[in-house]
């Protein structure tokens, strides 16, 4: 089972669901969205950014992870989950485009995870939100 949704955001950008979609699926402009340090490991099975396609993370004294793509639909959907390391359970996260009506994009970005210490998955919610909400003001609209 899926771990639970412990983060959602919606954001919405002036730019059209094409836009929006090249910069989200292109790793290494996510390093301020995440505040961290970001490296291509390797391209997807179809596409530089589609499904397969993975990055790896580095966040300030955090040991490194990496996240695969494992769904890409161009303009609407970018799903993803954490495939090697990091201290959480059963990581995803899905990115749902959509146009708004004048002309732009709204974004909703779900996360889910565990954690084995209890509350640590409530906190890691609180801090990964606050850090993708300002991240997302940065990306070039």
């Amino acid at each position: 089972m899926p771990a639970p949704e412990r983060v959602n955001i919606t954001h919405v950008f002036k730019s059209d669901p094409q836009t929006v979609f090249e910069k989200l699926a292109e790793h290494e402009n996510l390093g301020p969205v995440f505040g961290a340090k970001i490296t291509r490991v390797c391209d997807g099975t179809t596409s530089r950014n589609g499904a397969g396609s993975v990055r790896r993370l580095k966040i300030g004294a955090l040991p490194a992870f990496e996240e695969t793509t494992t769904v890409a639909e161009p303009n609407t959907l970018i799903e993803y989950k954490i495939t090697k390391g990091g201290p959480l359970k059963g990581h995803w996260g899905r990115q749902e485009l959509s146009p708004t009506p004048e002309g732009g994009t709204r974004l909703v970005y779900k996360i889910g995870f565990d954690a084995a210490v209890p509350g640590m998955a409530a906190l890691v919610g609180k801090v990964l939100r606050g850090s993708i909400v300002k991240g997302l003001a940065k990306l070039a609209d």
